[in-house]
């Protein structure tokens, strides 16, 4: 299976990870959507299924990461 560039991999994290934050203070259906639709983007990019896996599957791809744990990336 291809996999997205790290780049690409560590935009889309940050990404959520901005939305999600975004969400959390303001609630708002708009921020939900994009956080959706990056979720989808991550999922498609890492061959994964849910949010969850996708972005364990994402931060193990970029550089300098290390895997304590791979069970979420078993499968």
């Amino acid at each position: 299976m291809l996999m997205a560039h790290p780049a690409m991999l560590l935009e889309l994290v940050e990404k959520y990870e901005a939305l999600e934050l975004l969400h959390a203070r303001q609630g708002k259906a708009e921020v939900r959507r994009r956080m959706d639709d990056v979720a989808y983007t991550l999922c498609v990019s890492t061959g994964t299924r849910d949010v969850d896996a996708a972005l364990a599957a994402a931060r193990h791809r970029l550089p300098g990461a290390q895997v304590k744990d791979a069970s979420l990336l078993a499968g």
